[in-house]
């Protein structure tokens, strides 16, 4: 279980640079090579590469591995003291059904199915927005979600500015300039994540209010949203960065995380 979970997290690690990237070059006018920045953009990027292929299938198979793994601390308890709370299996379960999910789109991309994993983040936001808001009371259930993403959002934020991901890393066995390598990744991207998610809630919210499922954003078009702003260009810049570093965290937590 060890060896899925390791691989999953360097797998998600992966996509996360390529998505940062892909909105680095977005920020100074560039078309980002094409793709998206999201994560069908970044899965259209590898498939181009060298050894595309076969990449594609390692990380639908690593993408795979982690979702076994969160169904193992759904099941048994994770690690650590709180490892086996109601609470800490509970979002065990719900990433479970979430990477099943992912692995499965990133399998059937690399399988031949070019419609699945590849796309576009944005167009599916609002599908679903669109369809939601059809229903009986579906700005309320609009509204609610985009208040979920930004708490969300907002949590990720704060737990990364304070280091809270120490709390399942094994700090003991990297050295101290490691350790700071490590903590100034892990605030960084996982600040930059926050960030992306509260202004994707804050837009499902928007769209709520308008009864507009195009206000809904995708994470392609939430982070070309930073871009409209003032100074847009070079703020869009530090998000990427942030979402690469995530990236590199994430490669972080599969050598040192508690498992």
């Amino acid at each position: 279980m060890s060896v899925a979970a390791r691989s999953g997290f360097a797998a998600r690690g992966l996509i996360y640079v390529l998505v940062g990237v892909i909105a680095l070059q977005i920020a100074f006018g560039g078309a980002g090579g094409g793709h998206q920045a999201d994560r069908g953009g970044a899965l259209d990027e590898l498939a181009g590469k060298p050894f595309g292929s076969a990449m594609l299938w390692i990380v639908g198979i690593g993408l795979a591995g982690m979702a076994l793994w969160r169904l193992s601390e759904a099941v048994f308890g994770g690690a650590g003291p709180d490892g086996s709370k109601l609470s800490r299996r509970a979002a065990a379960l719900f990433r479970f059904v979430f990477y099943c999910f992912v692995s499965y789109s990133v399998l059937a991309y690399a399988a031949g199915d070019r419609g699945s994993g590849s796309g576009s983040s944005d167009r599916h936001t609002d599908d679903v927005t669109a369809r939601v808001l059809d229903w009986p009371g579906g700005q309320w259930l609009v509204g609610a979600a985009g208040v979920g993403v930004l708490i969300a959002g907002v949590w990720m934020a704060v737990r990364a500015v304070l280091k809270k991901f120490r709390e399942d890393l094994r700090i003991g066995a990297m050295s101290a300039r490691t350790r700071r390598v490590v903590d100034f990744l892990g605030v960084t991207g996982g600040a930059a994540r926050g960030v992306v998610f509260a202004a994707a809630g804050v837009f499902a919210l928007v769209a709520a209010v308008r009864h507009q499922p195009g206000e809904a954003r995708g994470m392609d078009d939430t982070l070309r949203g930073f871009r409209d702003l003032p100074a847009g260009p070079w703020l869009l810049a530090l998000v990427a960065l942030g979402l690469a570093a995530f990236g590199l965290f994430s490669w972080c937590v599969a050598r040192w995380r508690k498992l």
